[in-house]
């Protein structure tokens, strides 16, 4: 089956718009907010009044959003594979491309983008017709990990006690993407300890709601414009509908509700590795020329300078973690179970984005270690991708049970 890789005219438009907005806006600002740790871009806001009028006009490139259930957390029906659907109608690959052209502008800053949290993403993975309406247009966080645990996501200690029509949440949750800005929150809980992983469950919760309370930000190596917060919640109540999709605890089913999630944002993850990897490979290829570097790939690689080679090596496997990257969201988007390719996509990427832009800075020199340039911010924003959404080592145990058909417990 031949496969066109040539982007259709729909998502080249998207993609234009979004390279505008990173060129245009999040560039110039890029420095400024790198050092102004936790200071919040206001600049921001413009695009956001644009991005919603575009959205009332339907043009506006989508949001964190991709595949979903249907509200009673059944598959929608799966339609006869067609290699142009997902290209077609793909939310998925839209969200990709677009996060590719904004995390080349900046990382941060399209981390701090207004109604672009991973929060969305988990919203659109779970949440009924219903939910849907009510929690389409807010701007979420998502709250997984705790003080006890990192990549484990199934040790979650946060509780949620149903008590008549409201849910009752306690615990703390920690690295919190936005956690201080987004007006929600999408929690991760167990309703039932005794039940283990299939008792977890995502909520909906307002920030501004009695209950919560953002505890600290912290100070990071990177994505500095973006705000990473402790989130405290105590006694915290909420309507029983905000729990996303069914609250039934279904043994059989385990953990796949939530971890639906994933397969969302991990695909997105790696956009923003090979965003910010591009863009260290197109100033490297500029610090190279300037120093009269011929890049030529018709050449043997034995016959070209060390910096000429390294830097055709680095392209190739950017290439390849690009390529992973778009087969994920076309399956997500053609309704084909993603999970292997999804964390593929996240390995890959996460591992390439280091070493292209720690070796861009390697490869500059000097000019590469200091200020002068974004290779050195690029490098420091770029090692978080390849941690968060589940670490390096966290995918290859996933991408191995899925080749493997092993349990969770069966491959530790």
């Amino acid at each position: 089956m031949a496969i066109n890789l040539e982007l259709p005219k729909k998502l080249k438009a998207s993609a234009e718009m979004s390279h505008q907005g990173a060129a245009e806006i999040f560039r110039p600002i890029s420095r400024k907010y790198d050092l102004a740790e936790h200071e919040y871009p206001k600049e921001l806001d413009t695009i956001a009044a644009l991005y919603d009028g575009l959205a009332d006009a339907g043009q506006a490139p989508s949001a964190a959003s991709g595949d979903r259930k249907k509200g009673d957390g059944e598959e929608k029906p799966k339609p006869a594979v067609d290699v142009t659907a997902g290209s077609r109608n793909g939310g998925t690959m839209e969200s990709i491309i677009n996060a590719i052209e904004m995390c080349w502008g900046d990382t941060g800053l399209m981390l701090a983008f207004p109604y672009q949290g991973l929060g969305n993403a988990a919203i659109a993975a779970v949440a009924t017709d219903e939910q849907l309406e009510r929690f389409g247009k807010v701007w979420a966080s998502m709250a997984i990990t705790e003080p006890s645990f990192g990549s484990d996501s199934a040790a979650v200690t946060a509780t949620a006690v149903r008590d008549g029509d409201e849910w009752v949440l306690n615990g703390t949750k920690i690295f919190v993407t936005s956690g201080s800005r987004a007006d929600h929150i999408v929690v991760w809980a167990t309703v039932d300890k005794s039940a283990g992983r299939a008792a977890i469950k995502s909520f909906v919760v307002p920030r501004e709601h009695p209950g919560v309370t953002v505890a600290r930000l912290e100070h990071k190596l990177g994505i500095r414009a973006s705000d990473t917060a402790e989130i405290r919640f105590e006694d915290c109540r909420i309507p029983f509908e905000n729990i996303l999709g069914s609250p039934e605890v279904n043994v059989e089913k385990g953990f796949a509700g939530v971890m639906q999630t994933f397969d969302n944002t991990r695909p997105l993850v790696a956009a923003m590795a090979i965003g910010c990897a591009r863009a260290s490979l197109e100033e490297l290829r500029t610090v190279l020329e300037d120093a009269g570097i011929v890049i030529d790939y018709d050449a043997p690689v034995n016959t070209l300078p060390h910096a000429a080679a390294e830097f055709i090596r680095l392209e190739s496997d950017w290439e390849a973690a690009y390529q992973l990257t778009l087969k994920s969201g076309w399956m997500a988007d053609n309704k084909l179970p993603n999970s292997m390719n999804a964390s593929m996509a996240k390995a890959k990427a996460g591992r390439v984005g280091s070493d292209v832009t720690l070796k861009a800075v390697e490869l500059a020199g000097a000019l590469g270690y200091s200020e002068r340039t974004l290779l050195e911010k690029w490098a420091r924003d770029s090692k978080i991708l390849d941690i968060f959404e589940g670490t390096q080592q966290i995918q290859q145990l996933i991408i191995a049970r899925r080749h493997l058909d092993l349990t969770s417990s069966q491959l530790k």
